[in-house]
């Protein structure tokens, strides 16, 4: 396993392509403009690389592209929300394998999520905001558990894959 695989930053993208939440990892907080840009880049790629596949589309989407020190990866659910990583670029091999368990740790942070009976969501009822999603509000503090299962998530990944190689 490389001994360096981190995570840079998460997003998470409604099918509507409206950001969900896009979470950096990084110290420095001067960078977090750049990883709203990579991941709505990024969508591109995703749309051509699902209407290329059709409809036997695979979830894993793979390396969609390398960008300023950073290897952007793709994850689509079966809902069609897109969920990308950027990791740091490396001269060691990344595993398909490590990259599908970090999104199906993502995936399963954010069904959670949306599956608990007791969030409830922000959703006006005035009928003026049928194209949002109402996943929309997710930087609400109700959605605290959420930050903090991707948070998590980074944190394991960067101390268990390290300490493994």
């Amino acid at each position: 396993m490389p001994p360096n695989l981190k995570l840079s930053a998460v997003a998470f993208v409604s099918p509507q392509n409206h950001p969900i939440l896009v979470r950096t990892f990084n110290k420095q907080d001067d960078n977090a403009i750049k990883y709203h840009y990579i991941a709505h880049t990024s969508l591109d790629v995703v749309d051509e690389r699902v209407a290329a596949a059709g409809k036997s589309c695979d979830c894993y989407l793979g390396l969609l592209f390398a960008m300023e020190e950073v290897a952007v990866y793709g994850y689509i659910t079966p809902l069609k929300v897109k969920i990308i990583i950027a990791l740091p670029l490396s001269d060691s091999v990344v595993k398909d394998t490590d990259i599908t368990t970090i999104f199906k740790a993502l995936h399963m942070a954010y069904y959670s999520s949306i599956s608990n009976p007791f969030l409830k969501l922000d959703c006006s009822g005035d009928g003026s905001s049928n194209e949002h999603s109402p996943l929309l509000v997710v930087g609400s503090p109700k959605w605290k558990n959420f930050k903090f299962r991707v948070d998590e998530i980074s944190r394991v990944v960067g101390n268990t894959i390290s300490s493994n190689s």
